[in-house]
């Protein structure tokens, strides 16, 4: 039997909508239990946040995973908070996606341009950056490209630096272009949980 594509899976999972503060807010059910939630700007399309949660050993909800947006926790103790005031000057690596790429910035880096190498590492399917100060290393994956089984392109990654944040971008392939343009059109037909005339109709 063929696995199914991530487009069949995403299809295939239960869906609900919610529209809120200029946000359209889709969670996803899969089949094993996992489940994803995004946020999309409602007047561009454009991706703003995708977390995952699995279930945990004991069958209870686990923790929400950030793969694209802010790495925040709105549930900080006082000491977490201050641990983090303290290492507020260590590099805080984040991905923020474009209409047409994928993008990651990697702040309180203050070292000039040509200090950073990113390169592709086509077998181990990721990204390294590296730096000639021996000061950064970072080592990462695009879950996109391996959920729709695509090769990694070197010519489709950059980079660039600016005010101690080095931003990388990695030109979307056309086919994860046109399968996202494919599946906003049938987002929108979901109708909103909340979709302002106080009803609570399901479809």
């Amino acid at each position: 039997m063929a696995v199914p594509s991530w487009l069949e899976r995403l299809r295939a999972a239960s869906k609900t909508a919610l529209v809120q503060d200029g946000k359209r807010k889709i969670h996803y059910l899969f089949e094993d239990g996992k489940e994803m939630a995004e946020e999309y700007d409602v007047k561009t399309g454009q991706l703003v946040s995708r977390k995952w949660r699995e279930k945990n050993t004991l069958g209870g909800s686990g923790k929400w995973q950030v793969e694209v947006g802010e790495p925040t926790s709105p549930l900080l103790s006082a000491l977490e908070s201050e641990l983090i005031k303290e290492s507020s000057s260590n590099p805080v690596f984040m991905r923020k996606d474009t209409l047409s790429s994928f993008q990651w910035r990697i702040r309180n880096l203050p070292y000039p341009k040509e200090v950073y190498s990113v390169s592709v590492e086509k077998e181990q399917r990721c990204c390294v950056i590296r730096t000639t100060n021996k000061k950064y290393y970072k080592k990462f994956s695009i879950p996109d490209l391996d959920r729709y089984q695509l090769p990694l392109d070197t010519a489709a990654l950059s980079f660039t630096h600016a005010n101690n944040t080095l931003i990388i971008t990695y030109q979307k392939p056309k086919e994860i272009l046109a399968a996202e343009e494919q599946l906003q059109k049938e987002l929108k037909k979901i109708k909103p949980a909340n979709n302002g005339d106080g009803d609570c109709k399901t479809q």
